[in-house]
């Protein structure tokens, strides 16, 4: 990301992002893991004097953070999270990420060993217009949430809002707060009724069970 006299990082942020700074408390330990350019850790730090590290793996990410001013450490999340220590984070954030890891459910699981709360975002496979293409027209689905073809992905392990609040009671996780979205990262009445078949973006706060 390149910056200049003026630039304005926080005014980048995409919409779900923006949600989910909202949710962190100022002055916050925060991990961010695939954390991009680093445009989320640069706004928490600006705006809540959130102290942030970010583990990324592509070499242009991790060179736009370090411009940003973000903790960066190139890292393979499927190598887990070892180096850190339990409840060493207030927040471990992971956007659009649980997807594309090779196994998901020990991930989830790690989140909320180094982080006392876990932040989540994923694409829901089951929104209506991905049904219609698998089940009428017989295609992995292409959408504005899943942009890709099936070949170009980096997607692996697809879920659904349902299958996501499954995974979290077999494993004793408390689901403290969800906002599911379409793909422009809006709310809206039909989706909140119905966020298994209208939503496309889900986002979740959630930690340990008791």
């Amino acid at each position: 990301m390149p910056t200049w006299p003026g630039f304005d990082a926080m005014s980048l942020l995409r919409s779900d992002l923006v949600i989910i700074k909202e949710w962190i408390a100022p002055g916050s330990r925060v991990l961010d893991l695939g954390c991009g350019n680093g445009a989320l850790l640069h706004a928490l730090h600006e705006e809540r004097q959130v102290e942030g590290y970010g583990l990324e793996i592509d070499p242009k990410n991790i060179a736009s953070c370090l411009q940003l001013g973000v903790n960066v450490i190139q890292s393979d999340l499927d190598k887990g999270l070892d180096d850190f220590d339990d409840q060493t984070f207030d927040y471990v954030i992971m956007t659009q990420t649980l997807q594309a890891v090779h196994f998901p459910d020990h991930l989830l699981q790690e989140v909320l060993r180094v982080g006392k709360q876990g932040i989540v975002t994923f694409p829901n496979f089951a929104y209506w217009k991905n049904r219609i293409q698998l089940g009428l027209q017989g295609k992995m689905p292409v959408s504005r949430a899943l942009p890709s073809q099936w070949y170009e992905t980096h997607n692996i392990h697809l879920c659904t809002v349902k299958d996501f609040q499954q995974l979290c009671r077999a494993r004793n996780i408390k689901i403290q707060e969800k906002v599911i979205l379409d793909h422009a990262h809006r709310a809206s009445a039909p989706i909140t009724f119905l966020p298994n078949l209208l939503g496309q973006i889900a986002i979740y706060r959630c930690q340990r069970g008791e």
